[in-house]
């Protein structure tokens, strides 16, 4: 099998609970008890309409730029609730999905999709909530030669996707987390997300203590403080 034009199984993917429990917490939550050192990077924003949340199983593309043959298999392959990740390269001068192959997805159940390069169609994206992140848009459509590999490990500015990894993403950004870590992260981010919760309420309450502002300044040895 030639790397470069090749289709691998998948061996790996969460457990669809553990994924729905993931989908009630903010992708800020899950990134700041990740030591913020994971990110699909800023070029990679929301194209679909406000307040969509993305959660599913990573079915990974890694696609030459302004090619979407193997996008298109990986359509065919893919199972309710996979994000279909795809590795364009970061390339913004041909669309790798429009309208069209958004029906397909929605119809296979699909969580949603992930493209480092372009889409098209962007105001029919714009109208509906199934969750798709991009680098831009373009009108130039793709081109169906390949090559391109599928379910390989991936890298989106620096965050590494494997096939079956959990992929997030909310209107902050994307994030991906790795499988093998899934259940202890998101019972970090749960707690991270219940203490905000309830810093919310003491600031609403007028309790909050932000005493920790001034001790950090006169450890840093800031001058003038009261």
């Amino acid at each position: 099998m030639a790397t470069g034009f090749r289709i691998l199984p998948r061996t790996g993917r969460a457990d669809p609970a553990l994924v729905e429990r993931f989908r009630t917490l903010p992708v800020a939550n899950v990134s700041d008890v990740m030591s913020r050192m994971t990110a699909g990077g800023a070029r990679l924003r929301p194209m679909q309409a406000p307040g969509a949340v993305l959660a599913g199983h990573a079915l990974t593309v890694k696609s030459r730029p302004g090619d979407n043959l193997m996008v298109h298999k990986a359509i065919a392959l893919a199972q309710p609730g996979d994000v279909i990740v795809v590795d364009a390269g970061g390339d913004l001068t041909n669309a790798i999905i429009g309208e069209l192959m958004l029906a397909q997805m929605v119809k296979r159940g699909l969580a949603g999709i992930v493209i480092n390069g372009a889409i098209r169609d962007s105001a029919a994206i714009r109208a509906q909530d199934f969750p798709v992140f991009a680098a831009g848009v373009t009108h130039r459509g793709p081109y169906k030669d390949g090559p391109g590999e599928i379910n390989v490990p991936v890298a989106i500015d620096g965050m590494v996707i494997a096939p079956g990894d959990l992929v997030l993403g909310d209107d902050d950004g994307l994030l991906c987390v790795p499988l093998d870590q899934a259940e202890a992260i998101h019972a970090a981010a749960s707690a991270k997300h219940a203490a905000e919760e309830k810093q919310m309420a003491n600031i609403a309450a007028g309790t909050h203590d932000a005493s920790w502002v001034d001790a950090t300044l006169r450890r840093l040895g800031c001058e003038g403080l009261d």
